[in-house]
């Protein structure tokens, strides 16, 4: 399963390198809040890192789209002073932070396979829905004449897509779970 998944990983690295991803990405803000950082921090095990971070990248891109429909961030908001340029990077930069840490997962023998399991299907289903909101945001960019935005959410369709790859990749080569039955005398 690590081969399969690095390959994902390594056909992801492939798709990135024609659109030149270290010259568009800025990489210079933070881009998670202080408090997902201490919920990160605080998640040893795979699937609750995976979980937070996919919530934290969910979140970005309904910011991003609330900011290009005229939507102010209320105050006090962590997310207040970044633009949807800022919104569509960190979402990038966190789902390429699940690969890294579903890879490290691999590596250590002590995995709990079930919970990485989990932690490959929450990225299965947020990368389908993060799929129709980038195209929403491609549009929007699209119609806005915001070349920046749509090189990142280009950037962010073509993660998206191989982490997704990589995900059903990941969940075929897993051991099927039995389910116990339900009912009376079982």
């Amino acid at each position: 399963m690590r081969l399969c998944f690095r390959a994902s990983c390594m056909t992801i690295a492939l798709l990135l390198a024609p659109h030149g991803e270290a010259a568009q990405l800025k990489g210079g803000k933070e881009f998670l809040t202080a408090k997902e950082i201490e919920q990160i921090q605080d998640a040893q095990e795979v699937g609750q890192r995976v979980k937070i971070y996919l919530e934290a990248a969910g979140l970005r891109l309904k910011v991003a789209e609330e900011r290009l429909n005229g939507k102010e961030s209320e105050p006090g908001d962590p997310l207040e002073y970044y633009s949807a340029e800022e919104m569509v990077e960190g979402y990038y930069r966190i789902i390429r932070s699940v690969m890294l840490n579903l890879d490290e997962a691999l590596e250590k023998p002590n995995t709990d396979r079930e919970k990485f399991g989990k932690a490959l299907k929450a990225l299965k289903e947020t990368t389908e829905r993060a799929a129709k909101s980038l195209e929403i945001l491609k549009k929007i960019a699209e119609e806005k004449r915001k070349e920046e935005l749509w090189n990142l959410v280009n950037l962010s369709i073509d993660i998206t897509q191989g982490a997704h790859e990589g995900a059903v990749l990941g969940l075929s080569k897993q051991p099927e779970t039995r389910s116990k039955p339900k009912g009376k005398g079982h």
